[in-house]
C-alpha cells in the first residue's frame, strides 16, 4: 500500500504542477523540471519511511522533533535540486547573484514533506487502529463462543446421578430388559449433546428427537408420574433453533414441578409460526411461581442458562418469559425469529 500511494501522491503532484505551468505558459523546459522535481521527491520521502518506522515504537516528542528535522533537511535538498535544474534548464545555466537563491522556497518544500508525513502518520494509524479492532472483535467473538458453549455444556449432573440410580434399582427388580433401554437412551441422548455444535442451529425436529431420548429416560423415573403432551406445527418442525435450548426447561420443568409432587404431573410441549417469529412454550402442572417455598423462585439454573444463551445468540430479537399456566402451574414462551432449514 506504501508503493502504491507513495507513487499516486507523487503522480498527483507533477499533474497538478503540470496543469499550473499550463495556465501560465511555462516553456517546455519547466515540465522536464516538474518531472525531476516528482521523481526526486519521490526517492527523498524513502528515507522519511525508513526513519519513522524505526522511531515507531520511540517516544512522541522523539518522533516529532525527528519528524521535524528530517523534513526540513529532505525538503532543503529537494528544493535545491529543483532550483539547480529551474537555473539549468529553463533560464539557460543563468548564475544567481546570491547562494541563498538555490534554496529559495525551501518554507514551502518543507510544508510539502510535513503534509506527506501526516499522511503517512494518518494511514499508519489508520492501520494500526484497524487491526487492534480486528483483535479486539476476535477476542470478543472468541469469549462469546466460550460463554455459549459454557452455558451450553452445563448438564445437570443431578439427573445422571438419578437416572443411573434408577437404571440401578430397575436391575436388581429384574427389570434388565427397562433397563437396557435406558441405558440406550441415556447413551443416545449423551452422544447427541457431544456430537452437537453448540455454535451451530438445528432443526426444531432433530431437537424434538433428543428431547424424546432424554423424556424416555426420565419416565423410567417416573413412570405413570409423568405425562407427556405435545402440540407441535407442522411448518415449526423444519425451523431452525439453538442445539438442546429445550432440555434445560424441561429439566427444570421435572425437578419443580413433577418430583416434589406424589401424583406427578403433565408437561406440554407447543410449537408454532406466527408473524415469522418461531413460538416455543413449554408448560408443567407444578406450583408455578407464586405458590409459596413450593414455587419456582429461583427459576432454576436452567431457565437462567437458556435465557443468557437466548440473549447471546440473538440479542433484542428474542423473547423469554415466565407466566402462569392455568389452571395450575408455570409456562416458558421462547419466541425468536423463524427461519427454515434450507435442507
Amino acid at each position: 500500500m506504501f508503493w502504491i500511494l507513495n507513487v499516486a501522491g507523487w503522480t498527483g503532484y507533477a499533474l497538478a504542477a503540470w496543469l499550473g505551468a499550463l495556465a501560465h505558459e511555462k516553456p517546455e523546459a519547466f515540465f522536464a523540471v516538474i518531472l525531476a522535481a516528482a521523481v526526486s521527491g519521490f526517492i527523498g520521502t524513502l528515507p522519511l519511511r525508513t526513519l519513522y518506522r524505526t522511531l515507531w515504537s520511540r517516544s512522541v516528542f522523539l518522533l516529532g522533533t525527528a519528524t521535524l528535522l528530517a523534513c526540513y533537511v529532505i525538503a532543503f535538498f529537494w528544493q535545491w535540486l529543483r532550483n539547480v535544474l529551474y537555473y539549468d534548464w529553463v533560464k539557460n545555466s543563468w548564475q544567481p547573484e546570491h547562494l541563498m537563491d538555490y534554496v529559495g522556497g525551501v518554507l514551502g518544500s518543507f510544508y510539502i514533506m510535513l503534509c506527506w508525513s501526516g499522511l503517512y502518520f494518518g494511514i499508519k494509524y489508520y492501520q494500526q487502529l484497524q487491526e487492534q479492532t480486528e483483535q479486539t472483535l476476535k477476542a470478543v467473538a472468541t469469549a462469546h463462543q466460550a460463554q455459549l458453549k459454557m452455558l451450553r455444556y452445563q448438564l445437570n449432573p443431578h439427573f445422571l446421578f438419578n437416572t443411573l440410580n434408577a437404571i440401578s434399582t430397575l436391575i436388581l427388580d429384574g427389570a434388565n430388559q427397562t433397563a437396557n433401554q435406558a441405558v440406550s437412551r441415556l447413551s443416545d441422548f449423551l452422544r447427541y449433546t457431544l456430537d452437537s455444535d453448540p455454535m451451530k442451529r438445528v432443526t426444531l425436529g432433530s431437537e424434538l428427537y433428543a428431547l424424546d431420548l432424554y423424556l424416555e429416560i426420565e419416565k423410567v423415573r417416573f413412570g405413570d408420574r409423568l405425562i407427556i403432551e405435545k402440540d407441535i406445527d407442522e411448518r415449526a418442525t423444519n425451523a431452525l433453533v439453538p442445539s438442546l435450548i429445550l432440555q434445560p426447561l424441561i429439566e427444570n420443568a421435572i425437578k419443580y414441578a413433577i418430583t416434589p409432587s406424589e401424583q406427578g404431573g403433565t408437561l406440554r410441549i407447543s410449537a408454532r409460526v406466527q408473524r415469522g417469529t418461531l413460538v416455543l412454550q413449554i408448560s408443567d402442572t407444578g406450583p408455578g411461581l407464586d405458590n409459596g417455598d413450593k414455587g419456582q423462585k429461583s427459576c432454576g439454573v436452567g431457565l437462567r442458562n437458556t435465557r443468557e444463551r437466548l440473549q447471546q445468540l440473538y440479542g433484542d430479537s428474542q423473547a423469554f418469559t415466565l407466566g402462569p399456566n392455568e389452571p395450575t402451574g408455570l409456562t416458558v414462551t421462547i419466541n425468536i425469529p423463524f427461519e427454515e432449514d434450507d435442507a
